[in-house]
């Protein structure tokens, strides 16, 4: 029979001193912090951006329904 170990294979073991083992938490957590400070900002550039769109699409039908009027 094969011997199986004692745990997964998939399983996180870290190696090192725990010193390292805390600046490598620290990195990852500023990563974590990072990525969602990220995420936020895109969805206010899409909003952001979606309003202007919208802003314009306002003037543009007003400005065509004056030229229409005039004609």
């Amino acid at each position: 029979m094969n011997a199986q170990p004692d745990t997964a294979p998939y399983a996180y073991q870290p190696e090192g001193s725990p010193i390292m083992l805390m600046y490598e938490n620290l990195a990852r957590s500023r990563t974590l912090e990072a990525e969602r400070t990220a995420h936020t900002h895109r969805l206010v550039r899409r909003l952001s951006a979606a309003k202007r769109w919208e802003r314009i699409s306002r003037w543009a039908a007003r400005r065509a329904e004056r030229v229409t009027v005039d004609l």
